[in-house]
């Protein structure tokens, strides 16, 4: 089993694909990767040879931030942003939508489930 940056790459996919299971690299980077280092796009992961998981592992190494540092620097920026009291932190702060993104009738993704508003019941209109 090819283990990468604390990662277990899943053994029948293909190398470009496996690596994205890495948090911090995508497609893009993971194509950047295989040509970099000369893997076909066809090779699956449970084909690399030792000596190529380890070349992949040191390249990941030196090129990329991923996994655990990565959320620890996106963690710290957010907590930045907070302890400046600047927008984007008090939008964080508040877990509402921090790029402008309108929040009356979507944003729930953000917000999370949709609460009742109990006793709002609506009178019917008199003639």
């Amino acid at each position: 089993m090819a283990r990468i940056a604390g990662v277990n790459i899943p053994q029948n996919k293909l190398v470009r694909i496996g690596l994205t299971y890495i948090f911090g690299i995508g497609q893009k980077n993971s194509n950047v990767i295989c040509r970099h280092l000369e893997i076909p796009s066809t090779k699956r992961v449970n084909e690399l040879t030792d000596e190529e998981i380890l070349k992949i592992r040191e390249f990941i190494d030196q090129k990329f931030t991923v996994e655990g540092d990565l959320r620890r620097e996106t963690s710290l920026n957010i907590k930045r942003l907070i302890d400046l009291a600047s927008y984007r932190g008090s939008r964080h702060r508040k877990k509402l939508p921090v790029r402008g993104q309108r929040t009356r009738c979507n944003a729930r993704t953000r917000k999370g489930k949709a609460i009742a508003i109990a006793g709002k019941k609506l009178t019917p209109l008199k003639k």
